[in-house]
């Protein structure tokens, strides 16, 4: 039982390990390994007592300041000439020394499941893994989670690219390192920030979301779902009591509502948002199969550019490259062309780029396996737009249909060496005022492609490729694949 005396000492004793200076503290991603951004100012970033003086020192250059009253403080380093290793030294009423820090380029790798697909289920992986020896080039993973609030930090650490490190990292992610590791000469880093199964609602801001009257469904939806979560719940609850494991049957699959990886902003609130402090060159991404169904398709225009425009905000450093994979070939529910049509839609935007794949996948796999060509492609963008390499970075892309002679015209743009990859040139199809479409013979001509059939002797429009899984094949001279598209006529 307490005295008054023994009460006063211990209420004494918590109000002085209250003014005891606390330790400094840092985020995952200012950790060991790690790699910051070259040519701009770089944030420095974390936690101590309020008031505390904290001091950071890195390749000369020192900068101080103190902690806020919340603890957080934040210092900016002037910026940097890529290169490394270097120690980088955080002293507060502790010290910390930030081991083996090397200055590059950073990009982040963001989507779903063919972002997350890993090198070690790649074509020819145990190959590639054996001779990923890069130590220029550094790889973070962030722990996948939820978050109802944006948060302040993730869950991963740096690693130095070797054959441990990449076998279960991004394929994607890391053969676009490697090749912009190569092509540059600098050091690269992949922060791999990516869900299997999620849609760009969740990868979007809730601000974002809540002010876009384009994306009002979104959480209208959500509403919804939220609204019979309770019942679907206990049916889940009656389902998995009842389930047995060796019945041969997959385990009953958690319904959506609180905490569930589709949720608005839940995976920009945890795994994006943490991110934003940390100066980064652009981003890759590989997402949209979750989007592609008939109630998502047409308006993933409108969510993929709010989602992109939403991330250069929250960065606040201008419209940083962003690079993305159109989908791939592959047998589905017939919406995966108006998908494709909105994530062409999306390079109306500043700084962004596609990487076509409609050559590259798999008719009986979501999943297609060769990732080496797709982070090509992806740093070929880059080279182009982040790098200002004077290099074709595209396959054709559609530019304008002209009509004469009982034939159309498709210009293209793009479109130096146009031809067919093998053979005949097949994928066009034409139709007239009825709207019916018949294959189409096509013949290059310079930038265009001339378009003609027996069956539609007046024709008015042209679709290319327009289908789940379509047998296409016209490239240009360096056998980049041309973009899916329709013109003539347009509608949902």
């Amino acid at each position: 039982m307490f005295t008054p005396r023994s009460l006063r000492a211990l209420l004494l004793a918590t109000a002085l390990a209250g003014l005891l200076p606390a330790e400094v503290k840092l985020p995952a991603l200012i950790s060991d390994h790690m790699l910051l951004q070259q040519g701009v100012p770089v944030r420095i970033w974390g936690t101590a007592a309020p008031g505390e003086a904290v001091k950071v020192s890195f390749r000369g250059q020192q900068a101080a300041t103190k902690g806020g009253a919340e603890g957080k403080w934040a210092i900016w380093l002037q910026p940097l000439k890529p290169g490394g290793p270097n120690d980088l030294t955080i002293a507060g009423s502790n010290t910390i020394a930030v081991r083996d820090v090397l200055v590059g380029e950073v990009w982040v790798g963001s989507g779903q499941s063919n972002m997350a697909f890993s090198v070690g289920r790649s074509d020819n992986a145990a190959e590639e893994i054996a001779g990923a020896n890069y130590p220029s080039i550094r790889l973070f993973k962030v722990k996948t989670t939820v978050g109802e609030q944006p948060m302040d930090d993730v869950t991963g650490a740096w690693s130095v690219c070797n054959p441990d490190s990449v076998k279960d990292f991004s394929a994607v992610g890391y053969f676009f390192a490697r090749n912009v590791h190569k092509t540059q000469g600098i050091p690269v880093a992949l922060i791999q920030s990516a869900w299997g199964g999620t849609p760009a609602q969740a990868w979007t801001s809730r601000p974002t979301l809540e002010t876009n009257p384009s994306l009002r469904y979104v959480l209208d939806n959500w509403q919804r779902v939220m609204e019979s979560y309770p019942e679907a719940r206990a049916k889940y609850e009656k389902q998995v009591a009842e389930w047995k494991p060796d019945s041969g049957t997959a385990k009953p699959a958690l319904p959506m509502g609180p905490g569930h990886s589709h949720s608005p902003a839940g995976l920009f609130n945890a795994m994006i948002a943490p991110l934003t402090n940390y100066a980064i060159r652009g981003a890759i991404w590989y997402q949209g199969e979750n989007d592609g169904y008939e109630a998502r398709a047409w308006n993933y225009r409108h969510l993929f550019r709010a989602m992109i425009e939403d991330w250069r905000r929250a960065w606040g450093v201008g419209d940083f490259p962003f690079l993305y994979v159109q989908l791939a070939n592959f047998k589905t529910n017939g919406w995966w062309p108006i998908l494709r049509e909105s994530q062409t839609d999306t390079l109306a935007l500043r700084n962004t780029g596609m990487a076509m794949a409609i050559d590259i996948g798999n008719s009986r796999d979501i999943h297609p396996t060769n990732k080496q060509e797709v982070g090509r492609r992806l740093a070929l963008a880059a080279r182009h737009i982040a790098y200002s390499e004077a290099i074709e970075y595209s396959g054709p892309m559609f530019r304008q249909l002209s009509v004469h002679n009982g034939a159309l015209r498709a210009w293209f743009d793009h479109a130096s060496g146009l031809k067919a990859r093998d053979g005949a040139i097949t994928g066009f199809e034409i139709a007239g005022e009825d709207g019916v479409y018949h294959p189409a013979e096509a013949q290059v001509d310079g930038a265009s492609v001339v378009l003609t059939s027996a069956a539609v002797p007046q024709p008015v429009s042209v679709r290319y490729g327009w289908a789940d899984d379509p047998a296409c094949n016209l490239v240009n001279g360096d056998g980049l694949p041309a973009s899916p598209f329709r013109a003539g006529e347009r509608s949902r």
